[in-house]
């Protein structure tokens, strides 16, 4: 019974022991987990950005990283892949960027979006997801200053009897967009001409070799002695008090187009990462949800002269999930005005 009674203690000791031996086991696994989620990030965010320095996206861009940048203890680093309207800058990132949470996209969603409606990339569009945007700035018909243009009506009017050159930033672009259904709607001859980004374009009306450009407001508005504003693709004017002579495309040409947003920089993320890495994605979220609402980012913006009526003030990737729907849906109807098949 002894001998038993040692054998019994003996079992029941080495399996105490081994629970014991397990729940340290999980319990430093769980700690070592907490440190890697700690450490995130361990570097530098690199950004892929898809169009050139300097324009609106690189304007937005750096606005929101000199104030992220203090919630996640790390700088941001730019890289710009200009080229094929975003083409090349997105295939670079889906391609080569890796995919633990220090690589994020930033770019324009609905030129680009519009974009994979003419070709589609290379890859599958549902392993990038877009969860925080930046700005909602309509689109618009813009004059210069010297334009013997004054109103939309006029450059309408005109193209039912000569083609209008409209000097555009891409093909693919919610601002072309409108421009080519309005002369589809009122029968005028509207001559887009991608001029391979906005400032490109701003040159091009400048100098009067466009008769008109369409691109977002923000830009346009920032430069009050250049430029005029006579048409936006939105139910809304954002801000009439420097859009005064503006009309509302819908509801002056009796049209029924959906807003066409056409600037609405957003960072996007590969799906691996938010599958693999939950946490860091959960932290990437609840920190830029602090800069929104940090004054200090929204000094920054003052800085940027783009009035701030066109910038969110919240954001979440289900609003942008379903942005990105209704452009595809309005690309899809009318993609041969996008590829020039009309």
């Amino acid at each position: 019974m002894y001998d038993h009674f040692i054998d019994d203690l003996t079992r029941r000791r080495f399996l105490t022991g081994t629970v014991a031996t397990l729940g340290a086991g999980i319990l430093s696994s769980a700690r070592i987990a907490d440190a890697f989620a700690a450490e995130f990030p361990s570097r530098n965010i690199n950004v892929f950005v898809p169009t050139r320095e300097g324009g609106g996206a690189d304007r937005a861009l750096r606005a929101f990283a000199s104030v992220w940048k203090n919630y996640l203890k790390v700088n941001f680093e730019p890289s710009f892949y200009p080229g094929a309207a975003g083409r090349v800058g997105y295939e670079t990132y889906m391609g080569k960027a890796s995919d633990d949470g220090h690589d994020l996209l930033f770019g324009n969603v609905g030129p680009e979006v519009l974009n994979w409606v003419v070709k589609k990339p290379t890859f599958a569009l549902k392993d990038l997801i877009y969860f925080c945007q930046i700005d909602s700035d309509p689109g618009c018909i813009f004059i210069s200053t010297r334009s013997k243009f004054k109103h939309i009506d006029e450059i309408v009017a005109e193209g039912k009897k000569r083609p209008i050159n409209i000097g555009v930033s891409r093909l693919a672009h919610p601002a072309t967009l409108g421009a080519l259904a309005l002369a589809r709607h009122t029968g005028a001859k509207f001559n887009v001409i991608p001029l391979s980004g906005g400032k490109n374009t701003n040159a091009g009306v400048a100098t009067g070799e466009m008769d008109c450009g369409a691109l977002p407001t923000g830009g346009i508005v920032r430069q009050p002695k250049n430029f005029k504003i006579v048409a936006i693709f939105d139910d809304k004017n954002p801000i009439p008090d420097k859009m005064k002579d503006a009309v509302l495309v819908n509801k002056h040409f009796g049209m029924n187009l959906p807003p066409l947003i056409a600037g609405a920089r957003a960072f996007g993320i590969k799906r691996a990462t938010v599958e693999k890495y939950p946490d860091r994605y959960k932290l990437l979220l609840s920190t830029l949800n602090s800069v929104y609402k940090d004054p200090v980012y929204w000094e920054a913006l003052k800085k940027t002269k783009v009035p701030l009526e066109l910038w969110v003030k919240e954001s979440s990737p289900e609003k942008i999930e379903k942005y990105v729907n209704d452009i595809t849906a309005i690309g899809e109807e009318y993609r041969d005005l996008l590829t020039g098949k009309s």
